[in-house]
């Protein structure tokens, strides 16, 4: 009970506090594994909607574990401008640390960090944060809470506070429902999604995700979507 009232406390301040950035806060809600020895690639879409601007951002990611609890990902970023133009946008690293054997405690625990470079600028990003996921008879709770700094030579200095919650029904591996939650940014959105695998030999497997996130707070109309695919092998 405390870890839940801890938990809840969390949320509700992280719903609270407005930020003022310029990134796009719908993204993937992270789960706190890593699979031994796993490789994989990943390519993952979002398309955002507001105020009939669309803004549509790839990235195409390469990692692979380097210990039974810690992953390392690279990732190159696409955009397409206001102009219609897509291209190379920014270089990210990832790395993410299971804390907990999984199922052993009353919850799984996991972190995240992160470190962008914008292409042909100085402008970075740096993101820490805590992922946590609870199983609750056929259903999973899933929530990360981050911390984002961006500093650079054509943007100021900020701290941005993140939330990204996730509540699946794991109905089969191939066809998971859920319902998204992110805030941050001065945004609140909520919204369906579904996630779900496909096993094949030894630790090859096809994961894939999708959702869509209409905007409920901060004053806009934002629609996002989006998409992710990962063979992990």
């Amino acid at each position: 009970m405390r870890n839940t009232n801890f938990l809840i406390l969390i949320f509700l301040f992280l719903l609270s506090n407005k930020t003022i950035a310029d990134g796009m806060v719908v993204d993937k809600v992270y789960h706190p594994y890593v699979l031994p020895n796993e490789m994989e690639f990943e390519w993952r879409v979002l398309s955002r909607q507001d105020e009939g601007q669309n803004i549509l951002s790839q990235r195409l990611g390469y990692g692979q574990a380097i210990s039974e609890t810690t992953s390392l990902e690279s990732y190159i970023i696409g955009e397409r401008n206001s102009d219609g133009d897509f291209g190379l946008q920014a270089y990210e690293i990832e790395a993410r640390v299971q804390l907990v054997e999984q199922g052993r405690y009353w919850a799984d625990w996991g972190l995240l960090f992160e470190v962008e470079k914008e292409h042909k600028k100085d402008n970075y990003e740096v993101t820490s944060g805590l992922l946590f996921e609870k199983e609750i008879n056929k259903t999973s709770l899933t929530l990360n809470a981050f911390i984002v700094y961006e500093w650079g030579n054509e943007i100021e200095d900020e701290i941005e506070l993140e939330f990204r919650a996730q509540y699946r029904y794991r109905w089969i591996p191939q066809i998971q429902p859920s319902i998204e939650l992110y805030t941050g940014d001065d945004f609140i959105g909520i919204g369906p999604g579904f996630m779900g695998l496909q096993r094949f030999q030894g630790q090859k497997q096809l994961k894939w995700e999708a959702g869509f996130i209409t905007e409920v707070g901060g004053g806009g109309k934002d629609h996002s979507f989006h998409f992710a695919l990962e063979y992990e092998f």
